[in-house]
C-alpha cells in the first residue's frame, strides 16, 4: 500500500476593487487550483453582488491570464471593472483641447 502524500496549501490573494470598496482577501487553495476555482472559493461575489467574471475581467499581477490559469504560491488574482471610458480616446480629446 503505496503512502498517500498530500501537497501543502499555497497562499495567493484575490483582489478586486471598485470607488467604494476595495476586497484584497488572502486564500489557501490547494495545488492545481485553477484562477475561477479560487474566486469562487474566495466568497469574493457575495462581497460585490452581480460581479461579471470573465476571461477579459481577471488577470494575475495586471497581466491578463485565462480562466484556467493554474495559480501558483503568491500569485495575486485581480477581477477588473468595467472602465469607464476608453483611455485611448481620453488621451485624443486631450491632445486635440491642447492643440486648440
Amino acid at each position: 500500500m503505496a503512502a498517500e502524500t498530500t501537497s501543502p496549501a499555497i497562499l495567493i490573494e484575490v483582489a478586486h476593487a471598485r470607488p467604494e470598496k476595495q476586497v484584497l482577501r488572502p486564500l489557501l487553495v490547494s495545488p492545481g487550483t485553477t484562477l475561477i476555482e479560487a474566486i469562487d472559493q474566495s466568497g469574493i461575489r457575495d462581497e460585490f453582488p452581480g460581479l461579471q467574471v470573465t476571461a477579459d475581467t481577471v488577470g494575475i499581477f495586471s497581466r491578463k491570464v485565462g480562466l484556467d490559469y493554474v495559480l501558483k504560491a503568491g500569485d495575486r488574482v485581480e477581477i477588473y471593472r468595467q472602465l469607464i471610458a476608453d483611455p485611448k480616446e481620453i488621451r485624443r480629446e486631450r491632445a486635440k483641447k491642447a492643440g486648440s
